[in-house]
């Protein structure tokens, strides 16, 4: 299998009633603490209403983040693109990507509020058609056009880039779920994806039916794709046994489906839990779920299971939320890049196949153990401190130490 890039995504997930300063810095900690240990990318999104969510600015937020970072990449999950003038969110992107180092990925979307569209008063009906075109707009600026266009709501006259960005080709990328919109799109534009539906049974199922419709798309704009630029989102909590994830994860989970999914979004069919053994039963362990709640094995199966699902992505993004406190969130982010990325990316083979070769062929290295035993025996000294030296506990890394047992 290819190797999987692994990234976080920072969505609605900050339960009301702590200070917004506190969670503000906590999550750049998570940002720092992610670049820390690897991991490629962090995705921060945009929202306006709900009060689960205060990151109206997703470039104002990773330029704080850029700061505190070295070489994580940092993406907009997403920009709503109807919300804004297309040349404001160029120029915007254009120098997050200076002050971040080209370090930037360009995500937008059509919004993912219906009580943002609300908000902003603009019918939702028109989202979906306003973020394609303005993608156009933006591709046109980044290459370099000088533009002249007239839209039912923006218009540019002469409208040309100061800077282009400095990546050459900054990596561009739509939100999907499961309507097949933001497939065809992407398949449109030649970009990439990131799919926000595989948090849920259906959208997880239908990952190879969406890649179709990207596919199709390709074909019929003459434009090409690759599974490498697609990500899929998926959530977890890990520790080091099911128990204890099970532990850390079952009451703020409960509270995030009851408060935040059934009660605030009243999405279709989310009905709250009765209480916090169900909650983790069915996202985690009932019929269908499809989140992690156990071990980093049981990650990695989890893993390869979608992979093998989906055919083949570029890109594993987990789902940041607040079902553990913040000391064992940030710990189950640090086992995943301690034991999963690895597993899952075959880091471990060789150092594996090393302890192997050295445990199964034994006889290559008796010559050697002559070889120190020879020198000890011309010593007389050394020969004499031999006959107490025979401890099991004897600090050495190297195979050649001689087996005292067999020599006397």
């Amino acid at each position: 299998m290819p190797r999987l890039g692994f990234g976080a995504f920072l969505a609605p997930h900050h339960p009301i009633g702590e200070h917004p300063l506190l969670q503000f810095r906590r999550d750049l900690d998570l940002v720092e603490h992610l670049d820390k240990l690897g991991y490629d990318e962090f995705w921060c999104g945009e929202h306006h209403s709900s009060g689960w969510e205060m990151v109206a600015s997703p470039e104002m937020f990773l330029a704080a983040a850029g700061e505190r970072t070295k070489r994580i990449k940092l993406a907009t999950g997403v920009v709503s693109l109807p919300y804004h003038h297309p040349f404001n969110v160029a120029q915007r992107m254009v120098q997050l990507d200076y002050m971040t180092g080209g370090r930037v990925i360009f995500g937008s979307g059509p919004g993912a509020l219906a009580s943002d569209a609300h908000t902003l008063g603009i019918d939702p009906m028109l989202l979906r058609d306003r973020q394609d075109e303005a993608i156009g707009i933006i591709r046109r600026l980044f290459r370099g056009e000088r533009v002249t266009y007239q839209s039912d709501w923006f218009n540019l006259n002469d409208a040309a880039l100061q800077l282009l960005p400095l990546q050459e080709d900054m990596p561009f990328a739509v939100a999907s779920q499961i309507s097949p919109s933001g497939m065809t799109l992407a398949g449109k534009h030649g970009i990439g994806i990131i799919s926000i539906g595989s948090l849920s049974t259906e959208g997880l199922n239908a990952l190879p039916t969406q890649w179709g419709f990207a596919e199709q798309a390709a074909r019929k704009h003459g434009t090409t794709i690759d599974r490498k630029n697609w990500r899929v989102l998926l959530s977890w909590h890990i520790a080091e046994t099911r128990e204890k994830a099970r532990a850390e994860a079952r009451d703020g989970l409960m509270r995030h489906h009851n408060e935040y999914i059934a009660g605030t979004l009243q999405r279709p069919g989310a009905k709250p839990f009765t209480d916090p053994d169900e909650a983790v039963e069915k996202t985690a362990y009932g019929p269908g779920a499809v989140a992690t709640i156990g071990t980093p094995d049981d990650l990695i199966a989890r893993i390869k299971e979608v992979v093998a699902l989906s055919g083949g992505f570029g890109t594993l993004v987990g789902f940041v939320h607040d079902w553990a406190n913040p000391e064992n969130t940030f710990r189950s982010w640090d086992m995943v890049a301690r034991y999963v990325v690895p597993e899952i990316n075959g880091y471990l083979a060789g150092l594996r196949k090393s302890r192997e070769f050295v445990a199964t062929n034994r006889e290559y290295f008796e010559r050697a153990r002559d070889a120190v035993m020879a020198k000890i025996t011309e010593n007389a000294s050394a020969a004499e401190a031999l006959k107490v030296t025979k401890s099991q506990m004897l600090a050495a890394s190297s195979s050649n130490v001689p087996d005292f047992d067999k020599q006397h």
